[in-house]
Formats: C-alpha cells, structure tokens, sequence
C-alpha cells in the first residue's frame, strides 16, 4: 500500500504525455520558485505548440540563481561542481542573481536566471512569461545550423565571444537614422492601434514604407543586424503577449500559482505588455535605449504579422534573422 501513491503518480503522468516535469521528487528549491517554474512548464506544455511549432522539442534547462545558491533544473550533463538528488542539482552561488538570459552551458542551451524579485520583472507572473521568452530563445538556439548561419551573417568581426550581438557598432546616434527610427516606430503604433478599422492597411502600408525608408539610412551590415534583432529579440517578445493571451483565454493559472501574494492574471499582463510596446513605439529614443529600442519594433511587428498574414509563423525557421519577407507582397 505504501507503494500505491507512487503508482498513481505515474498512472496520472502517463495520461499527459506533453506535460514539463521538472523533477520526479519534491525539488529542494524555495516553494515559491518551485511553483513559478512549475506554471512556466505548464504554460509551454500546454500551449507551446499552439505558438510555434516544433516548440515543445527545445531544451528546458534552467539555471536558476537565488542569493546563496545556483540551482540546475533539466540539463542533460551537468557539471560536477553541482550536487543533489531528484532531478535538482546545486552549488554555491557565483552568477548574478539579476541575470535573465540564456545561453549554451555545458553544451545545452540553458536559461539563466533569478528570481522575480531579483530581476527587473519584479513579480510571477511576468516572470513566468519572461522564463518563456528565454524559453523561445532555446527553440531558435536549437534548430539546425543556428550558430553557423548567426556567424555567416559577418556581423562578429574579430570578436570570438558573441558580445558583438550586444556590442555591434550600430549608428545608434546618427542624427538622421535615429529621427527616421523614431517616425518608423510611431507608424508602427499608429498601424497596431488601426487593427480591425477601415484604415488598417492603409496605417500598415505607411509603416512598410518608412521602413524601406529608414533601411536606405543604414548600410547592409547595418541593417543585416537590425533584421537580426527584430527576428530574434523582437519576436521573443512578441511571444511573451502571444502566451500570455492564449493563456487567458485558453490556460487558467493553476491554483497554487494564482494563489501567490503577487499573482496578476494573464489578461491584465497581457495588455501590459501590448500598451509597453505601445508606449516605447510612440515614444522610441533609439540614442538612449540602442539596441533596447529593437525590441518593440519586433514585437509591434509579429503582432501586425498576426493581422496582415495569419500563419507568417510557418516561415520563421525557413527564412531565418530577417522579418521583411513575412509580409505579404501585396499590401
């Protein structure tokens, strides 16, 4: 009899073939992370399909960093410097507890990160929707020829550690290229907020057109690296409010994450995420924020994608680091 609970366990986990688990036994991390990661699990079994294809085949690793300890969730061969049982190895802290990024560690792509109050999301659910957005990086960093095709773009120079993609010399403060950045961001707003209105494609159309005019502003490893980051960075934040809006209509919050002192519901999260990207397109300082103001471009983008031509998704992998050819040739 005492066997009995086990066996259920089990009987209850075979009906869920697509359900995330993070561990077989009780994890030895803070009850609070513990239910955070569990929801974000949730979230990607249940709806990871829905949103990208292929999604649910990605890493889930997760390197999560509290103020005295580093704790290894999923990774297939984790260092020896990590100890523990039951699917949760750890060690002495030596990371940042502010990191939120993700990474290969160890040969396996791996979200870096601390918890909510130790990141700039501050609370769980946003930083359920974080870890996801961390979590499509991981599908991008898995799929075939990734690395190799990222370097074939010539933007790393002789740079050999990958700090270029934050550190690329963009003309951030040319006067001319950041005036043009500011009016292409404003149509885009101005495009979004059209969307179910007579002048939608009108709205959509200008926006294009002071792309093409802002991409004539740039060279083309410029503007290679521009694409770049609306395709990677951009779009994972535009999978941030895709996530969040199936969750609310489709995902409801488990019990013990709702019941968390700093719960917010998905529907208000998500139209949090859609009025910042709002807010950054109407106001966009590309001097100030550089690369930063990159990634409400991306996300205003999938989600004019998401009117314009409805199943654009299907071309992401097949026509990698660039947005322009998911629009539609006739506007």
């Amino acid at each position: 009899m005492k066997s009995l609970p086990k066996i259920v366990l089990l009987a209850a986990l075979a009906l869920l073939p697509l359900q995330v688990v993070w561990a077989e036994e009780k994890l030895p991390l803070p009850r609070t992370d513990e239910i955070r990661l569990d929801e974000a699990a949730r979230l990607a079994a249940e709806l990871g399909e829905e949103v990208w294809k292929g999604w649910s085949a990605a890493p889930f690793a997760v390197l999560l960093i509290t103020p005295e300890r580093e704790f290894l969730l999923r990774h297939p061969k984790p260092p020896a410097d990590f100890r523990g049982e039951g699917g949760v190895l750890s060690r002495t802290r030596t990371l940042s507890p502010g990191m939120l990024a993700t990474f290969p560690f160890e040969g396996t792509s791996t979200i870096v990160v601390g918890q909510a109050e130790s990141t700039f999301v501050k609370t769980s659910t946003p930083w359920v929707l974080t870890v996801l957005h961390e979590h499509f990086h991981q599908l991008q960093q898995s799929r075939p020829g990734y690395f190799q095709d990222v370097n074939s773009l010539g933007l790393s120079g002789d740079d050999q550690t990958g700090m270029w993609m934050l550190n690329y010399p963009f003309p951030y403060k040319a006067p001319a290229v950041a005036e043009q950045f500011s009016a292409m961001s404003r149509r885009l707003a101005v495009a979004l907020r059209a969307r179910g209105k007579a002048d939608f494609r009108a709205a959509a159309a200008a926006y294009l057109q002071a792309k093409q005019d802002f991409k004539k502003l740039l060279s083309e490893k410029d503007y290679r690296y521009f694409s770049l980051q609306l395709w990677q960075e951009g779009l994972a934040r535009y999978t941030e409010c895709r996530v969040a809006r199936l969750a609310a209509a489709k995902a409801p919050p488990g019990a013990e994450f709702k019941a968390l002192p700093d719960f917010t519901s998905y529907e208000r999260v998500a139209t949090s995420l859609e009025e910042g990207i709002l807010a950054r397109l109407l106001d966009a300082k590309l001097a100030d924020d550089e690369r930063n103001a990159f990634y409400a471009v991306g996300a205003g983008e999938g989600l004019l994608l998401d009117e314009l031509s409805p199943g654009w998704q299907d071309r992401y992998f097949r026509e990698r680091f660039q947005t322009d050819s998911y629009f539609p040739a006739e506007r």
